[in-house]
């Protein structure tokens, strides 16, 4: 089944899915700073542009460029910043 998701007034949408009984969500995020909360854990792959990325309890923001990715814990949030469009895709693990 695909499930289209659409956050922060449109900024930041999404497609999801399901294959081999994993959930997949394949998305673009325009320029800005969002936050996150998560129920299961998640690794968010960067395949278009860069994402900046600051985990719960850090300081700084971290930049993953297309072609990396990062994990994030259950039960945990994240913020990001996106200078420009970005496209990804997350696992939900």
């Amino acid at each position: 089944m695909i499930k289209h998701n659409s956050y922060y007034g449109g900024s930041v949408q999404s497609v999801g899915f399901e294959r081999n009984g994993r959930r997949h969500t394949i998305g673009a995020m325009d320029e800005g700073e969002y936050h996150f909360n998560t129920d299961a854990p998640e690794r968010l792959h960067v395949v278009s542009g860069e994402l900046w990325v600051r985990a719960e309890g850090m300081a700084d923001f971290v930049c993953y460029p297309a072609g990396t990715s990062f994990e994030v814990e259950a039960k945990s949030g994240f913020d990001v910043r996106a200078e420009q469009a970005v496209g990804y895709v997350c696992e939900y693990l």
